[in-house]
């Protein structure tokens, strides 16, 4: 689900229904093959600007894959594999319009990818002033890069690795 205009919003305390909402379908088609279903990126940190669009890690047990794999497809989404970042797949979806547009992603437990989404989104929430600058950077960029999604990251990525290493990641 590539996104082809980048958008930033002002945040919207709605999203966290939304992500809720989802969360709620997820759990009912999982029932106990996951550990744990998080919302991260930049709508789950309150006061952060973001593209309107929900990032969701379902965490599991690695041996769980195929099962979560399986009932994913039967409410709609399709797998997509990794997209390239270790322990992080990815799931496309059609025919959800009464749900929020989202990401979803499904990590074992010892994911580095997971590791890092949570450290980074605990980070912005604990650290308003990093959270109110990273917030302008991706607005300045959005304006900088409305069609351009890989100079929008790359603009992005020099803040979010001084994240990591604030964190030891």
């Amino acid at each position: 689900m590539k996104t082809k205009h980048v958008i930033v919003m002002p945040y919207d305390p709605t999203w966290k229904d939304a992500f809720h909402v989802i969360k709620r379908e997820l759990e009912k088609a999982l029932l106990s093959s996951f550990v744990a279903i998080e919302h991260v990126g930049s709508t789950s940190v309150d006061g952060l600007p973001a593209k309107p669009v929900i990032d969701i890690d379902i965490i599991i047990k690695r041996v769980d894959f195929d099962d979560v794999k399986k009932r994913l497809e039967n409410i709609g989404y399709r797998h997509e594999g990794d997209l390239g970042i270790k322990d992080r797949e990815a799931f496309k979806y059609d025919d959800k319009d009464h749900l929020m547009k989202h990401h979803l992603y499904v990590c074992p437990e010892d994911s580095m990818e997971y590791k890092r989404h949570l450290a980074f989104r605990d980070y912005l929430r604990a650290h308003p002033k990093d959270r109110d600058r990273y917030g302008q950077l991706k607005m300045e960029l959005a304006q900088k890069y409305p069609y351009d999604m890989d100079g929008y990251i790359l603009g992005k990525t020099p803040f979010i690795e001084s994240i990591y290493q604030k964190v030891n990641l």
